[in-house]
């Protein structure tokens, strides 16, 4: 039987009351051709339980799961060991919330790791502050765009080639809301990201200018350079790290000069898990505190001197005024964030220099056994535990190959670029301290297979 709690009535007085004449009015902003006109075709009207399980079950197993096969996958989604203390550790009762308190002083559990997280991040990042985390790195990215123009009062950012396309969508998708001026360079199939395009596309207009770091095809720009131009016409650099064990390695963003920097935590407590939940970082400079999205958790004693945690700060419009908030889309992943920050714990800064010496590692190991490969070239001058490979083919067709071999051998720049030119035969491939010998070698030898195959 279906549950429906509201009667014909009920629904007419509701539209009424918005101005609608029919349901279908709120879906006005849906193109007519994405709405459904009826049921789907070809799925049953009904089926049992059991059957449901049957059906499913059976086309689960047409998956080629990433712990069953060797995994060469990245592009913002990387795939690392999560030790079973995260697991652990989230699912005690002190812990287990997704949201932060809204009554947040009688929750001092929560607001205690929410602290300790920002600290981390803070660190990891090299800026003054961090956020209590937010939805993820493709929010947060648009979040400090959005930042980027309270501070500056300017409404022009520049999105370098390199970053993720999936962030740029989401980038340009909301500027159609606020008429920001977004400018997305072309991305370049070179061995080094174009900071000097990056560079000449900043004026006296611009607000911001986005920078990955390392960037989609796993360069690593001169964040440097790029931030000592911005800064000399008013513009904040944002960097945004999709990989962060990668800062186990490479220098902090904030140290290179970025005013804001965010990205995705997924990489630390977070495991794959089919796209989400994730979780955003961002952090920033102390100045820029108060046009921060998000919520902030501080420290300070109580009125017998101990110790306690307090939300400083809180500029969502769940928590004051709309027209005040600084955001709407700032969700704090609470329980992501809460992962992240028990491994990176657990890891300490010591163990995140190892791990990320083992990413590399292992990424130069397996480069080093693909660049044998006839036909294959490494497009990088430099990497982190990610690089572009170049096939003499579409690395489309080749991934759906490999894949029929049992091995998910990376990611095409045709699929994250499909219109781009002179992309498709890059094939973007990482490499975690979860990869091994045999791995390496099951993915040379398919992918020689797979090549030979075609010019047989």
């Amino acid at each position: 039987m279906r549950y429906l709690p509201l009667t014909p009535a009920d629904r007419a007085s509701m539209l009424e009351t918005i101005g609608a004449a029919s349901v279908d009015d709120l879906f006005v902003d849906v193109p007519a051709e994405a709405r459904l006109a009826g049921p789907i075709e070809g799925l049953p009207a009904h089926a049992s339980e059991m059957a449901v399980e049957r059906h499913m079950s059976a086309l689960a197993a047409k998956n080629l799961s990433a712990g069953s096969a060797p995994f060469f996958l990245g592009a913002g989604a990387y795939r690392h060991h999560v030790p079973a203390s995260v697991d652990h550790l989230i699912q005690r009762g002190e812990f287990l919330t997704a949201y932060t308190p809204y009554q947040p002083e009688i929750a001092q559990g929560t607001l205690q790791v929410l602290f300790e997280f920002q600290t981390q991040v803070a660190r990891l990042f090299g800026t003054d502050i961090a956020n209590a985390s937010m939805y993820d790195g493709s929010t947060a990215c648009w979040e400090a765009i959005l930042m980027a123009a309270r501070v500056t009062r300017k409404g022009r950012a520049v999105l370098s080639g390199g970053l993720h396309p999936h962030y740029g969508e989401v980038v340009r998708t909301m500027a159609k809301f606020t008429k920001d001026d977004i400018v997305s360079l072309a991305p370049e199939l070179t061995a080094d990201p174009d900071d000097a395009a990056v560079i000449a596309a900043i004026d006296d207009k611009t607000s911001c200018v986005v920078v990955q770091y390392p960037d989609v095809m796993g360069r690593i720009p001169d964040l440097a350079a790029i931030s000592e131009a911005a800064h000399a016409t008013g513009a904040l650099v944002i960097a945004v790290v999709t990989e962060p064990v990668a800062l186990g390695l490479i220098e902090a963003p904030g140290a290179l000069g970025a005013d804001i920097v965010v990205g995705e935590g997924q990489s630390l407590g977070v495991g794959l898990q089919f796209g989400g939940p994730y979780l955003g970082l961002f952090g920033c400079r102390e100045k820029f505190v108060r046009q921060m999205p998000g919520r902030l958790c501080g420290q300070t004693v109580d009125a017998e001197g101990k110790r306690g945690f307090v939300l400083t700060l809180s500029t969502r419009e769940q928590h004051i005024r709309r027209e005040k908030a600084t955001s709407n889309i700032c969700t704090n992943s609470g329980l992501c964030a809460l992962a992240f920050s028990i491994h990176l714990t657990l890891l300490g800064g010591e163990g995140l220099a190892r791990l990320a010496a083992v990413n590399h590692a292992r990424a130069q190991q397996t480069f080093e056994r693909l660049g044998q490969v006839p036909g294959v070239s490494i497009l990088n001058n430099a990497y982190f535990n990610e690089a572009t490979v170049i096939l003499p083919r579409d690395a489309r067709e080749v991934v759906r190959e490999l894949a029929d071999r049992q091995v998910l051998g990376g990611v095409s720049l045709g699929r994250l670029f499909p219109v781009a030119d002179g992309l498709h035969n890059g094939l973007l491939v990482a490499a975690t301290e979860t990869t091994t010998d045999e791995d390496i070698e099951a993915f040379a030898t398919a992918l020689e297979a797979v090549l030979a195959g075609a010019s047989a």
